[in-house]
Parts: structure tokens; sequence; C-alpha cells
């Protein structure tokens, strides 16, 4: 038995339309399915697909009742602390990428450039934006940690 990839990251939006557009019209995800559940006070979620068919984001809306790591920042000044500190999304192209963010509503956090990690270096190339709804979300260029020497075994 072993794991076979990540299956989802649950989102809750500030904003639920403008939440599934961002990642719907900048990312390219697809709605693969949307419900709702009044017993746990969601009024609407959705299921969104990666354009590679592997990776899902469920968006819930604000008001749901759901279990959660960390807490909801209560200002756009705040930083929220819990286990999940970003997102990331491997990309053909970083700079096309944040600027569509930017473009889109997102806010700059570090722009692109290259990251040297490790000795020997590992060279990849990302950019980090705040998404409208406040994720914070990495674009990387493909890493083949395979191989790479920063792979362990």
């Amino acid at each position: 038995m072993s794991v076979n990839g990540l299956s989802h990251v649950a989102i809750q939006a500030k904003d639920y339309k403008a939440t599934i557009t961002f990642y719907t019209k900048v990312l390219g995800f697809k709605v693969g399915h949307h419900w709702s559940l009044p017993s746990f006070r969601i009024k609407e979620a959705s299921m969104l697909v990666s354009p590679d068919r592997r990776t899902c984001l469920e968006i819930f809306d604000n008001d749901a009742v759901i279990p959660a790591q960390g807490k909801k920042a209560s200002s756009e000044q705040e930083i929220a602390h819990g286990a999940l500190l970003h997102l990331a999304f491997y990309v053909d192209n970083v700079n096309e990428m944040y600027e569509k963010a930017l473009a889109h509503g997102a806010k700059a956090f570090v722009e692109p450039d290259r990251l040297s990690l490790g000795e020997p270096p590992l060279v990849v190339r990302n950019a980090v934006i705040h998404s409208p709804n406040g994720e914070i979300i990495e674009f990387i260029e493909e890493v083949d940690f395979d191989r790479s020497s920063a792979f362990i075994r």
C-alpha cells in the first residue's frame, strides 16, 4: 500500500464566486462538481479539477462549518497561522502566470526569479502571489526532483 498522490486541498472562500473565477479563469481549473450540504451549513461547494486532471481544489462558501487547520485571517493585514503554508502549482512560464494572476486581482508577494536551493545547488524558477481570496500561491517551473542530487531515498 502506498500513497498515489495528493487528491485535493480545501479552501474556504471569502467571496465564493470570485474565488471560483480566479482558479478557473487564471489557473485553468474546471468545475468538476458543485453541491450544497445544509447539515454543515454549506450553501455552495465545488470541486475544481486541475488541467492535468490529477489535482483538485475543494472550494467552500464563507459560512460553511467544516474542519480546518489554522484560523481565518480577521483582516487582510493579519497573517493566518496553521498547518497549510502555501499552494504550489507547476506552470510552463512563471512570468506569464504571475502577470496573469496580477491582472486578475492577485497581489504580488515574490516577483519571478531564480532561486538556488541547497548544496550542490538545485536551481528553481518561481514566483509567489496572494490570491484575491488570500491564499499564498507559488508558481514554479517543472523541477525533476528524482534526477536532482537533492532527492533523498
